[in-house]
């Protein structure tokens, strides 16, 4: 049994991608660009807010219009952020069996870390994450392991028994790098063959197959 749950955040834990999609396309619209589909922001997402912006845009913007794209997305996302994320269908069960099980939680998100603390707080208040993390100059982004480093070294457990959960392939890559196990939740914004194609260790259909996989003894 694993002895501590690292979680990405988008895709995950919530379903945050019609905020993120509205977001995006309000400020797009603001700066008299084309505005994208729902289905379009599955892809744009996973790689940290300036990431998103510049997918958004056409190709060659000048760097001064990503720019202001994050800045107008930044001041909307703010305000309208928990308008419609929620957190997916059994997941604040799961989080709350691992925890009477002794696993210990924590958060490593892309997002900017305003904004994850921010939600987090609002949709997990009862959830006594041990770290929540997100983007910020003291962390580089995922795929980088600094973020996992910092947990496991904080939280004084091993790569050996630490797991890390997420829904796309930089998750998986994020785990590799950090040495440790990774899962793959089918149920994100990426889907099963982005993830097995990344080489996630196991793949999960929902919340009550990962309580399966990391509390085995507690669902016999």
């Amino acid at each position: 049994m694993y002895q501590l749950a690292i979680f990405d955040l988008d895709g995950t834990l919530i379903n945050s991608i019609q905020d993120l999609a509205d977001a995006i396309n309000v400020s797009l619209e603001q700066m008299h660009y084309p505005t994208h589909p729902l289905d379009a922001f599955y892809h744009f997402v996973g790689n940290g807010v300036p990431k998103l912006c510049q997918r958004a845009l056409p190709e060659n913007v000048p760097s001064e219009q990503v720019e202001e794209l994050l800045r107008r997305f930044s001041a909307y996302y703010n305000t309208h952020c928990l308008d419609k994320t929620r957190p997916y269908p059994g997941i604040l069960e799961m989080l709350e069996t691992l925890r009477q099980q002794g696993v210990k939680l924590a958060v490593a998100s892309n997002k900017s870390e305003s904004f994850v603390q921010s939600i987090v707080q609002h949709l997990f208040p009862k959830e006594p994450f041990a770290l929540v993390i997100g983007a910020s100059d003291s962390h580089p982004k995922k795929p980088a392991p600094d973020m996992v480093y910092y947990i496991m070294e904080t939280c004084g457990i091993s790569s050996a028994q630490t797991v890390y959960i997420g829904d796309s392939d930089v998750d998986i890559l994020t785990a590799r790098n950090a040495g440790v196990h990774s899962i793959g939740c089918a149920w994100g914004f990426r889907g099963t063959v982005e993830l097995q194609q990344a080489g996630a260790d196991w793949l999960v259909q929902n919340p009550e197959e990962l309580v399966k996989y990391l509390c085995p003894r507690c669902c016999v």
